[in-house]
């Protein structure tokens, strides 16, 4: 083949391909007026709504970031200002005036009359301190002797803390235990020292959950409980004297 005529192809081939990328051009400019030309059809249609839908859609983001932002955080330091007084009786063993409040107080901006933790916590439940006052609460409770009230008050307690979070539970075992109710406690002294695994409560919940077993004379399981904190737990308080108990539930069920 000669080489005009190879130059004539190449050129040929040339106008053919501009050809089709023009016409593709042009396709995709009239598909992009039809979708525009629909989109405009279809807001005319339902401009109401999309307008409706557009600012119920804002007004949610508003009333979001003021919750979030401005109100939340302004509960939570009226919350804390009140637990201050519930907490400074809790520390001093006031369990009663802790739990109920009605004491006067002064303050810097006058007297006022104190929330106790039971208020504290109904009136400021969306924040952290009000959550934190239940637990307060279930130990005021629990302190009072009063043990179905601290096992209710303790429950609405939720939270992921490593030390009070257990607490609160094996506090519901507490309440069990002296409702004489020892499977509930035992459940309850288990799942405290499993939530956090640290030298702390997990040997502390342990050594309750042993201690309960032994008062129903089930000695083969109370060892159980014995026999892991020496294994796991040995340089804890409670890992310092287990030998003592596990010769004692050994010697009272005969367990070699």
């Amino acid at each position: 083949m000669s080489e005009e005529k190879v130059e004539n192809t190449q050129a040929e081939e040339l106008v053919e391909e501009t050809v089709d990328t023009a016409e593709e051009q042009v396709v995709r400019k009239q598909r992009s007026q039809i979708d525009l030309g629909g989109l405009e059809i279809y807001y005319e249609k339902n401009k109401k709504a999309i307008t409706y839908g557009g600012g119920a859609i804002l007004a949610i983001i508003a009333i979001f970031c003021t919750y979030k932002f401005y109100w939340l955080p302004g509960q939570e330091r009226e919350a804390m200002n009140e637990a201050f007084f519930a907490q400074n009786y809790f520390e001093k063993d006031s369990f009663n005036i802790a739990l109920n409040g009605g004491r006067n107080e002064k303050t810097a901006n006058g007297d006022k009359t104190m929330m106790g933790f039971t208020e504290i916590a109904s009136n400021y439940s969306s924040t952290k301190t009000g959550n934190l006052a239940n637990y307060y609460a279930g130990i005021c409770y629990l302190r009072l002797g009063k043990y179905q009230e601290a096992i209710e008050s303790l429950g609405k307690y939720n939270g992921n803390d490593e030390m009070v979070t257990p607490m609160a539970i094996g506090a519901i075992g507490d309440a069990y235990m002296e409702m004489n109710n020892v499977e509930e406690a035992v459940k309850y002294y288990q799942k405290a020292a499993e939530k956090s695994n640290n030298d702390f409560t997990t040997p502390m919940f342990l050594k309750k959950a042993g201690f309960a077993l032994e008062t129903k004379g089930n000695f083969a399981e109370a060892l159980t409980y014995y026999e892991r904190i020496k294994n796991e737990f040995v340089r804890s308080t409670e890992g310092r004297e287990i030998d003592k108990y596990i010769a004692r539930v050994k010697t009272s069920g005969n367990i070699e």
